[in-house]
């Protein structure tokens, strides 16, 4: 099997669906030899900020010499940044490799009268083997929808458990209230083990509380009101933030939005509790130098100065309102222009009203997915919100025409859906 054949049969699975439930990667994992048992695994579902937080705490255990396994969804350019160690997606051959292996115990599998796996399960099962066979010291394991029912969620012993911003998000499949999400999200949370929160409305928060009590685990809620950020702009912030009555001053990352601080300080009590409680050895130059090298992008990314071109993945309320802040902080003298596509499953009238009054002029594209809202579409629901707005179809003419009819000193933001912002990033840098 090569890689172009390992892909396709990957993604051949997709029509086998979503099945919430975990007997199928259960089972899967166990013809492989339950590799996910044997690793160091910090566990982060959320709604908001997931891939943010994960790429801090993983960049943190990478600067002070771990060998740290990545596993994140979904890509932007390439479907091997879904896997990582130390930064590096995993090599086209490997991939290749061990989906090989891993189709061997499918087929086994389907033979023996269960159920298909599906395309996520799949790609679940292909990172655990590789993390255990590659010997990671941590892996920083990001959910992918929900969590109780999650194939992430095979994992019995996480180090920690993180729950990053929740909001509403695949109501078809975790609920239509804040709380029922929230008790799917915090299903990732096991007996006895530390869990660390992004503070929560009150409806989310008390479902959290409910079931740390019932397993009996530790619940540290990261206080982001206890920092000071000092200097902020486009390109990047300085914070200062106490931890454990110890002082970090001068706290440095590269990515923007307030947002982005406050996950930071997510990912700092995770890394205490690595510390303090389990006694790895994190250095506090370390936590400067990996907090500085943190990169996650696809947000609030800039890939071009003139015109000053913004790429953001804001596909649901909350991450809309945290993009419409940084206009108005960091850009609320320029003339802004949107381009923006979604997805038919997302909320997307929240995101439109949260961010069309903030843009001049609006540019309506379709996302590479089955899922998308067509152009046409959009521009309808933007036509009754009383704003004009064009339509192009085809995201490499939209992304030339947004270019060409802006000036120099303007700024366009491409905004959405992953899937149309990755197809972005990779114009843009071609």
């Amino acid at each position: 099997m090569n890689y172009n054949e390992a892909l396709e049969y990957i993604h051949g699975t997709y029509k086998f669906g979503r099945k919430l439930g975990l007997d199928n990667i259960t089972k899967l994992l166990e013809l492989l030899g339950n590799p996910q048992e044997h690793l160091n695994v910090i566990h982060v579902a959320g709604t908001n900020g997931k891939g943010s937080t994960c790429s801090f705490i993983s960049s943190i255990l990478v600067n002070q010499g771990y060998k740290v396994g990545l596993y994140t969804s979904p890509y932007l350019e390439t479907f091997t940044e879904r896997i990582r160690i130390n930064g590096e997606n995993i090599k086209e051959k490997e991939l290749a490799r061990v989906t090989q292996i891993v189709k061997e115990k499918v087929d086994y599998m389907i033979n023996m009268g269960y159920n298909h796996p599906t395309e996520f399960e799949i790609v679940t099962a292909i990172a655990f083997y590789y993390y255990k066979e590659q010997n990671v010291d941590f892996l920083v394991l990001e959910v992918g929808m929900g969590g109780r029912f999650d194939a992430t969620n095979v994992v019995k012993k996480p180090l920690v458990c993180v729950i990053t911003p929740i909001s509403m998000d695949h109501t078809d499949y975790l609920g239509d209230t804040i709380s029922k999400i929230a008790y799917e999200k915090g299903g990732i949370i096991k007996e006895n083990c530390d869990v660390v929160i992004y503070p929560q409305e009150k409806e989310a928060e008390d479902v959290i509380r409910d079931l740390v009590k019932n397993k009996n685990a530790s619940l540290t809620i990261a206080n982001i009101k206890d920092k000071e950020i000092v200097k902020c702009d486009i390109y990047g912030q300085i914070f200062n933030f106490n931890l454990n009555n110890e002082k970090y001053d001068g706290l440095e990352i590269k990515l923007i939005g307030d947002h982005q601080v406050n996950n930071a300080v997510v990912a700092l009590n995770v890394i205490s509790i690595l510390k303090n409680k389990y006694d790895f050895k994190i250095d506090k130059k370390n936590i400067y130098n990996g907090l500085k090298e943190t990169k996650w992008p696809g947000r609030i990314e800039i890939l071009m100065e003139k015109p000053l071109f913004i790429i953001d993945g804001a596909h649901n309320k909350d991450g809309a309102i945290s993009l419409a802040n940084c206009i108005d902080k960091y850009l609320n003298n320029k003339k802004v222009t949107l381009l923006i596509g979604m997805l038919k499953d997302k909320d997307v009238d929240s995101v439109l009203d949260v961010l069309i009054p903030k843009c001049r002029k609006v540019y309506v594209t379709t996302p590479n997915s089955d899922r998308a809202l067509t152009a046409q579409q959009l521009k309808e629901k933007i036509f009754s919100m009383g704003k004009e707005c064009i339509s192009i179809d085809d995201i490499n003419e939209a992304v030339k025409l947004v270019v060409d009819e802006s000036n120099e000193d303007e700024v366009i933001i491409c905004a959405g859906s992953l899937y149309m912002i990755g197809a972005v990033r990779s114009i843009i840098k071609g």
